[in-house]
């Protein structure tokens, strides 16, 4: 699997400013009250975001990028052009599976 860089530079600073200011305040939480496991996962989220920025690679942006392309090939259903042909039925109109009943 070849890992490419999917955020930008802006992007990649926020996210390390935000991870290292989770990390330091969980860390000054932790020394206080060091039983709270709410501390050790805010930790971890931390530390993951300050990865993601030094590695310019977010898991999460790669698998929205991977969906929205199924979605435009046509994959996960619908249409390939987007319009909407006799083969997508009422749901595509209406956005429901049963078409709309005024009686």
């Amino acid at each position: 699997m070849k890992i490419t860089p999917n955020i930008g530079i802006l992007n990649a600073l926020i996210r390390i400013t935000v991870g290292l200011t989770l990390l330091s305040w969980c860390t000054a939480k932790l020394v206080k009250q060091p039983w709270r496991d709410s501390y050790l996962f805010v930790a971890l989220c931390g530390a993951m975001k300050v990865a993601e920025g030094i590695v310019r690679y977010c898991p999460m942006t790669a698998l929205f990028e991977k969906c929205q392309c199924m979605v435009d090939e046509g994959k996960l259903g619908g249409s390939v052009d987007g319009n909407i042909d006799a083969a997508d039925g009422v749901e595509g109109l209406t956005g429901d599976a049963m078409p709309y009943n005024p009686t």
